[in-house]
């Protein structure tokens, strides 16, 4: 009974608006990365534009010969998975480290938001962030390994170009690709996020200051940005 009335007096800290803030940024970010990735064909985004160039890019290998630059390509791709992993380990353990030196925290804080309110409301609020980053390393980790299946399969593509099970294996070898960009995507966007979740800190209007920022950045790069006009132009002279 202790233990409950605990978790209600905890609950009774924060405002029907922390709640109202709270549920906008997961709706924000599932909302946003469901209409990303099921973008119409009308409106693509340029997430789905470049999943048909990966395509075009697994057609391209079946003749290329040599295949040192699809193999570098791929480096990079895994590099860059690499990287972003490893800067999440470091937020996560950062993070982690401030939720273990919460008084230093609390006073910081209560400096940046004008109010005094007990530690457990800062922990918690710091809880936010560290979920969105920690998604982000998984998200990083797993398209890191799906490079790594894209690689094998890409040397698993004949040299002989008439061999019927080229045009196979390269397909495979796209959608794999596509996957791991698509995984990569989403470990971008939970950064994002957690950069705006840093927002409730300060209190829940900055919080949705910061979710309605972070939607309009995402939203004008995968729909409105100068690259995906020219993703849009005819390949064709």
């Amino acid at each position: 009974m202790q233990l409950n009335m605990t978790w209600m007096d905890r609950i009774a800290l924060f405002q029907p608006l922390d709640y109202v803030a709270l549920s906008a940024i997961f709706i924000a970010w599932f909302g946003l990365g469901g209409v990303i990735e099921h973008s119409s064909s009308a409106r693509p985004s340029v997430s789905h534009l470049m999943a048909q160039y990966r395509r075009e890019w697994m057609v391209q290998l079946i003749t290329r010969q040599p295949r040192i630059f699809d193999a570098h390509m791929i480096g990079t791709l895994r590099q860059s998975t690499a990287f972003f992993a490893s800067t999440s380990v470091i937020a996560l353990g950062g993070t982690l480290a401030l939720l273990g030196n919460s008084e230093r925290l609390s006073t910081v804080v209560e400096d940046l938001a004008l109010t005094d309110l007990p530690t457990v409301v800062w922990e918690f609020k710091m809880l936010l962030p560290l979920l969105f980053v920690t998604n982000g390393f998984l998200k990083f980790v797993w398209s890191n390994r799906l490079f790594g299946y894209c690689s094998v399969l890409m040397a698993a593509v004949p040299n002989e170009i008439d061999d019927p099970r080229g045009p196979v294996l390269a397909r495979k070898a796209a959608e794999i690709n596509i996957t791991a960009a698509r995984s990569f995507n989403r470990g971008l966007r939970s950064l994002y996020f957690a950069l705006a979740g840093l927002g409730w800190i300060i209190g829940p209007f900055m919080l949705l200051f910061a979710v309605l920022v972070t939607v309009v950045i995402v939203w004008r790069r995968e729909f409105t940005s100068q690259s995906r006009r020219i993703l849009l132009e005819r390949d064709t002279p």
